[in-house]
């Protein structure tokens, strides 16, 4: 069956609101983990995880960084209107470049609250530095389901990371339903987050501890970081009875062709991924790949992989191997003297996809009716009900903060 077929009514359980975490456990790995492997399922902490892991796997981890995305002006009149910065609104090269620019900047955002905007700036005084600097929102333009937003700030010679950094919150999710606290800030982080762009977590990653990486060596795991900046379309829902009437979020991918030569090296060992975010990152590589072997001279913008790309011609039909798809990416990059892939993606996987690179993945537990729940289900198959169904009677965490899993193809 096609995925634009598949009927999200079949992807759906009870989750019940005291199953959602609100705040992390103390320590991250000892959040509980489920395992699940040759149909079979147990249970461990994080801390234990290389246990469970196959030998000399190849762990794969994006290293996003969250931004502190939400910004709440107060008018003089004591209400408050809410920013949402999703991306910027401009021709993207790298979010660095962007998360650099002094004095003003323009981005795609969500707004609470836009009805009672009806000035022409919005204002917040912010402290940095010893000095205090007057940042300004004005509306632009509304788009069909978000606004672009200018955000300018004066004096102008602070970057527009440093500005967020102290205006912002940190975004959680809204099924987390209290105000981001003074801890979030560490704790919606990665250990190794580095690359600032994410608008949310990847929060398979959340658990990982520096005694984990530790335990690594001991099963001479091998570990490698790709980069997709997750969009507040992670938590998109799927409004539509049939998944052809849903659009798949797209997200900036940012990989070094040092990890697609490392990934080349390591693609006869086991391939695990933790986290939805770099699996899709990882199997994304393999199409457009793909894509510069079926034709040398592509495009770079067509590169990007679209929502039903990898089930339809020229794709579908025109399989190589992975390590003949990622040669051939790599080759593409140095002939164009290109030093990193950034490039969006919008690959939705979901039952009926074929996976190229990957052999299992490290993750949380998802929404019902959610993109996240059908790419569990295109690893798992049927077992997913059976996986939730353990991990809500065996009172495991869900979402964000919550427990997770190991899931071996």
């Amino acid at each position: 069956m096609h995925p634009r077929s598949l009927s999200i009514k079949d992807f759906d359980y009870n989750l019940a609101e005291e199953k959602i975490a609100v705040y992390p456990l103390p320590e991250r790995d000892q959040s509980k983990l489920l395992i699940y492997q040759n149909g079979e399922i147990s249970e461990d902490i994080y801390r234990n995880i290389s246990n469970h892991l196959p030998e000399k796997s190849f762990l794969i981890f994006n290293d996003t960084k969250v931004i502190k995305a939400r910004i709440l002006f107060q008018k003089k009149t004591g209400a408050f209107i809410e920013i949402f910065c999703l991306e910027p609104y401009e021709k993207i090269n790298d979010y660095a470049v962007v998360l650099s620019q002094k004095k003003s900047t323009r981005w795609k955002c969500m707004i609470g609250g836009a009805g009672k905007w009806k000035e022409k700036f919005l204002e917040k005084e912010i402290e940095l530095g010893g000095h205090r600097i007057i940042l300004k929102a004005q509306l632009v333009e509304k788009l069909t389901d978000a606004y672009v937003v200018e955000l300018s700030w004066n004096p102008g010679d602070h970057s527009f990371a440093e500005i967020i950094d102290h205006a912002g919150e940190m975004p959680l999710p809204p099924y987390i339903k209290r105000k981001a606290e003074a801890s979030d800030a560490e704790r919606y982080q990665s250990i190794y987050s580095h690359y600032e762009g994410s608008v949310a977590a990847p929060t398979a990653g959340l658990h990982f501890t520096k005694q984990i990486f530790s335990s690594f060596k001991e099963k001479n795991i091998d570990t490698g970081f790709v980069t997709l900046h997750v969009g507040a379309g992670t938590f998109k829902p799927v409004k539509a009875s049939n998944m052809e009437g849903h659009e798949m979020h797209a997200e900036w991918i940012d990989v070094s062709p040092e990890f697609i030569k490392q990934l080349i090296e390591n693609i006869s060992r086991p391939v695990i991924c933790v986290g939805t975010t770099s699996l899709r990152t990882v199997e994304s590589l393999y199409w457009m790949g793909l894509k510069t072997y079926l034709n040398p001279d592509i495009r770079f913008e067509a590169l990007k992989i679209n929502q039903w790309d990898v089930y339809e011609e020229p794709l579908e039909n025109n399989v190589i191997s992975a390590r003949s798809a990622l040669q051939s990416l790599l080759k593409y990059l140095q002939k164009n003297k290109m030093e990193r892939l950034f490039i969006q993606t919008q690959i939705i996987i979901a039952p009926g996809y074929s996976f190229k690179i990957i052999n299992g993945i490290v993750t949380n537990f998802h929404q019902p009716k959610s993109t996240l729940l059908l790419l569990i289900a295109a690893i798992t198959g049927e077992k997913w009900k059976a996986i939730y169904d353990y991990a809500i009677t065996h009172n495991f965490r869900f979402l964000s903060y919550g427990d997770g899993s190991l899931l071996l193809i």
